[in-house]
This record gives structure tokens, C-alpha cells and sequence, in this order.
């Protein structure tokens, strides 16, 4: 072989090497005693996470609300992005710009009052929590004059792992809601 056959071969070896290194998938490398931060927690282990999943299940989701309760996708992104990551941020994004795009939710109008876990069972796979998650949002939903109590539940398979040092949920795939339990009307309370 020529010189340029040889240059052009290890090039193209150190292009696929970049690509497969750049398009793998997301790789945790830490150790047990790593800690990564939760929104309203201590910091957590892998082993810490995986026994008090009850805790941080809801504490994600309620960030995922938060997010939800926003009307500026600047915004709605940022509040995703900081307890989500690849696929889950995504498609969680995609949900809440989609509900804006097809002219509801224009306004702030969202309270979550309580995130309750229902049938809940968490696996643990290296550094990543698998959770078949039901859980029970009860809040308020605002709309003009008056308010609705709103008690939905979800049920949901979550990949939940550590990332940039943080608990991200990095896969999120709903499997059921059910508004049943939709609450009752009452009056706003008057502003002043």
C-alpha cells in the first residue's frame, strides 16, 4: 500500500471510532460511593436512590410539573433539562410545547399540591434505576374565575440514572393517565 491508501485508512478507523464513542449510549462510569444531587434531597448514591426511590421518583416528577406549569419554552427547557436527559427530555419537552401549540395551557394556570407513588417497583441495572411508576398528581387547575381540583393518575416506565452529576430521568415511556378522578369546581379566591 501507498502512504496515502495507509493515511487514509487510519482516518477513516478514527472516524468510526469517534462516531461509535459519539453515538453510543449514555455510559455512567461512577463508583458506589459517588453521590449526585435530587431536587430537595440529600445527595444520593446509586445504592441510596435505589432504596429511597419512593423519595426520589416524586421529587423528579415534581420538577416535571414545575416545567409543565411554564409558558416560555426557554424556560419549560431549562426546568426539563435540569431533571431530564436525552429521550425523556425530548419527548417531555415535545408534550408540554405541543399542549401550548394546540392553544391550551397559554397561561401559568397550574398548582401541584401533592405527588403520591401508587404501585411502584424499582431495578436496579449498574448505575441505572429501572421504575414502573404509578403515581396520583392532586392539585388545582385555574381557568378565569375558578379553580378545579384535579386528582390524575399516571402510570409510567422510567429510566432514571445518574448524569452530570445529578438524578436525571433519561427515559420516559407513559403507559396509562386516568382523570377519573377529576375533583370538584369551586370559586377562585379574590385578588386584591
Amino acid at each position: 500500500m501507498n502512504r496515502i491508501t495507509i493515511l487514509t485508512c487510519i482516518a477513516f478507523v478514527c472516524a468510526i471510532g469517534v462516531a461509535a464513542w459519539v453515538f453510543s449510549p449514555l455510559k455512567v462510569d461512577v463508583s458506589e460511593t459517588d453521590e449526585f444531587v435530587a431536587p430537595g434531597l440529600e445527595p444520593m448514591t446509586i445504592e441510596d436512590a435505589r432504596a429511597e426511590f419512593w423519595r426520589l421518583t416524586p421529587a423528579l416528577l415534581l420538577v416535571v410539573y414545575d416545567a409543565f406549569g411554564e409558558t416560555q419554552e426557554d424556560v419549560i427547557y431549562d426546568t426539563l433539562a435540569s431533571v431530564t436527559h436525552g429521550d425523556a427530555l425530548e419527548y417531555l419537552y415535545l408534550e408540554r410545547v405541543g399542549a401550548m401549540a394546540g392553544g391550551g395551557l397559554d397561561e401559568a394556570d397550574q398548582t401541584i399540591h401533592e405527588i403520591k407513588l401508587l404501585d411502584t417497583r424499582v431495578e436496579r441495572d449498574g448505575a441505572t434505576l429501572a421504575i414502573n411508576a404509578s403515581w396520583q398528581v392532586i392539585g388545582t387547575v385555574g381557568h378565569a374565575e375558578h379553580l378545579h381540583v384535579r386528582g390524575n393518575t399516571y402510570s409510567a416506565d422510567l429510566s432514571v440514572s445518574p448524569i452530570e452529576g445529578a438524578w436525571r430521568i433519561a427515559d420516559f415511556e407513559l403507559l396509562e393517565v386516568n382523570r377519573d378522578t377529576a375533583g370538584e369546581t369551586f370559586l377562585a379566591p379574590q385578588v386584591n
